[in-house]
């Protein structure tokens, strides 16, 4: 049986080249790149055409990435069906431009045990969109108490090497020194949610001008910049692997800079709402704008601008935390935290740190797919685009204009923070090892 073949044509590598593509079968078969010439209208896949069996695509325009690599993705699946399942999480992931997401361990039950992790790979397999790497917990049933079945987890078939309790901090130093030491067997890294709860009992919003305009209890910074600060010096101590999940404020990144300066293997991640949004949009009580941790000030905004633009930030991770309806549709106090982000990710990036000039292709293919891949081990994805890597690629309009509806995303979750905006930029195409999972801007079905 012959591989299909497939070329992509003048498209833009992210080290600024343009380049005709060859897939053939899983692999990239051949890069013939030529200088970059400066678009005239972008392709948007309606050249799309067949000539000797050869499938083509007219690419002039368009930005050609190695495959997206989300290192936090709440699937929800076992026990949340209700708000996502691993396969709609995975229609709107490859819709999104992700050829692998990490999925998150706070599900019902807890992906604490070789079990529930081989579970959630199977229903990754069983979609076939994207590749599902599952999360183990740091502690059994996320209570922060007893560490989980890390051992088992990664020898498993799922092979897990990031373990979180996202959704809780690890506040406990002793067993956060001992997850710290216990992964360094297997080459695993602790992806910490870093919030100090006695500092955010009750805590609404972020602490500020804001806050106390509203009268919504605050939560402060240094709830966060407390817990970093403690676990870099335990990971330098022990000599281990620690991820940041979702860093929000300036003094976060002033320590993970320090950290970094003195050799501790510390890496960070920051979300797309966390750059695109501050606390103001808070002022209409809107629901959808509950989130943890909480939008922050302008101030902080433009650190973690900064701070991803310079390597200080690692990756761009959604924290895509889906909801049903009636989790959000509530008074604020009530509404639960979280929003979605895999389907506006990449265009949000586009917009304020591509358009501005702040990041070029190569720092986004860095920032969310090569260093993401590294980070959680995971082979053939963030490779680069050569001949006889994998072809797992996504294919990328800068200009392109739309307006997200939620109502069109594909999760099964409405809580976009962005319902309404016009945004720039889509991703037109998706291949996971070949095989297109986005064809034309239309999911595979």
């Amino acid at each position: 049986m012959t591989e299909p073949r497939t070329i992509i044509r003048g498209a833009l590598l992210p080290d600024g080249d343009m380049a005709d593509v060859e897939l053939l079968g899983a692999e990239i078969a051949a890069v013939r790149r030529y200088p970059a010439r400066p678009a005239s209208q972008p392709g948007r896949g309606d050249g799309d055409h067949t000539v000797q069996g050869i499938g083509e695509i007219a690419a002039h325009g368009l930005v050609l990435l190695p495959g997206l690599v989300d290192l936090h993705t709440h699937l929800r699946e076992p026990g949340g069906e209700d708000a996502e399942t691993v396969a709609s999480g995975s229609r709107a992931a490859a819709a999104g431009g992700f050829t692998a997401v990490h999925a998150m361990a706070n599900t019902f039950p807890v992906q604490d045990t070789a079990g529930v992790v081989e579970q959630v790979l199977r229903l990754g397999e069983a979609a076939g969109l994207v590749d599902v790497r599952p999360v183990g917990a740091v502690s059994v049933g996320l209570k922060g108490e007893k560490l989980a079945e890390l051992a088992a987890m990664a020898r498993s078939a799922a092979a897990v090497r990031v373990f979180s309790d996202d959704g809780q901090c690890v506040a406990d130093p002793v067993l956060m020194r001992r997850a710290l030491e216990y992964v360094k067997a297997f080459d695993g890294v602790i992806a910490q949610h870093a919030q100090e709860p006695r500092l955010t009992e009750g805590a609404l919003m972020h602490e500020g001008v804001v806050s106390a305009a509203l009268g919504l209890t605050g939560w402060p910074a240094v709830a966060e910049e407390s817990i970093i600060a403690r676990d870099v010096l335990l990971a330098g101590h022990v000599r281990s692997r620690l991820h940041v999940c979702h860093v929000s404020t300036r003094g976060s990144v002033e320590i993970l800079r320090w950290a970094k300066d003195r050799g501790i293997d510390v890496t960070a991640e920051v979300t797309p709402h966390h750059l695109l949004l501050t606390d103001e949009a808070v002022t209409g009580y809107d629901p959808r704008f509950k989130v943890n941790p909480p939008l922050r000030s302008a101030d902080d905004v433009a650190a973690v601008r900064e701070a991803l633009a310079d390597g200080t930030i690692d990756v761009v991770a959604t924290d895509h935390a889906p909801h049903p309806p009636e989790a959000k549709d509530c008074e604020w106090a009530a509404a639960a935290f979280g929003m979605t982000g895999l389907e506006t990710a990449l265009a949000i990036v586009n917009e304020l740190m591509v358009v501005t000039g702040l990041m070029t292709w190569a720092d986004v293919a860095r920032a969310i797919s090569t260093r993401p891949a590294a980070i959680g081990r995971v082979t053939g994805h963030g490779r680069p685009i050569a001949p006889g890597e994998p072809a797992n690629l996504t294919l990328f309009d800068p200009a392109e204009r739309w307006t997200v509806d939620p109502a069109a995303l594909l999760t099964a979750s409405p809580n976009t923070p962005v319902a309404g905006r016009e945004m720039t930029g889509r991703v037109r195409w998706t291949w996971l090892r070949g095989r297109p999972t986005v064809a034309d801007g239309r999911v595979a079905p």
